[in-house]
């Protein structure tokens, strides 16, 4: 099992962008972005602190993306 680094939620963003996810809307400190296929996410936008382990791997299995692909994807951007 691969090791999971965590990051920032603006970096998340530019990992979903590029995986053909759009910005939907915001609620507060909360950016929901869906997919064309009906793929739906929710990030938390808060300034200065990085996503837990926890909330990143929920971002993953709701965009059915493993740590792996994960972990590919953070290191090219």
């Amino acid at each position: 099992m691969t090791a999971m680094t965590v990051i920032p939620a603006k970096k998340m963003v530019s990992i979903l962008l590029r995986l053909g996810f759009e910005f939907d809307r915001q609620r507060g400190s909360h950016a929901y972005y869906k997919h064309r296929d009906g793929r739906r996410c929710i990030v938390p936008m808060h300034a200065g602190e990085d996503l837990g382990k926890g909330l990143i791997r929920e971002i993953l299995r709701s965009i059915d993306l493993t740590v792996e692909e994960y972990e590919r994807l953070r290191r090219d951007a």
